[in-house]
């Protein structure tokens, strides 16, 4: 299959298809002409990639996991299970800060509004 053809058959860009490869994601090889071709299980990889990446994971990370894929890549196999936790625990912790950064400018943005109700700031005499 030429990139064209897994281009339009995944809805992914050729240059981002090239960037895949580029990652190790993706493997082609080349016709004599020079031209791309991807096996008949492209557009699978392809499909699993896009899954992976919604998911939140960097590139480097499905690299690692790609290959314990199984399916449309929306089940894994036990190997990820760690890539899998530690992504979602960095995940959960940026949650917790963009939070504690919302309520923190919720709270200046209160402050500033309506300064007459506005409470003290710690340590102000």
């Amino acid at each position: 299959m030429r990139i064209g053809a897994l281009s339009r058959e995944t809805g992914v860009s050729p240059r981002l298809l090239r960037y895949y490869e580029e990652q190790g994601l993706l493997t082609s090889f080349r016709e004599e002409g020079g031209h791309r071709r991807y096996g008949q299980d492209a557009p699978v990889v392809v499909r699993r990639i896009r899954t992976l990446l919604a998911a939140g994971l960097p590139t480097k990370v499905i690299r690692d996991v790609l290959p314990c894929a199984s399916g449309s890549g929306e089940v894994l196999d036990a190997c990820t299970l760690g890539h899998l936790r530690e992504r979602l625990a960095a995940l959960e912790q940026q949650l917790t800060e963009i939070r504690t950064a919302r309520d923190s400018l919720a709270a200046l943005v209160a402050a500033t509004e309506h300064p007459e109700q506005a409470a003290p700031l710690a340590g102000a005499a």
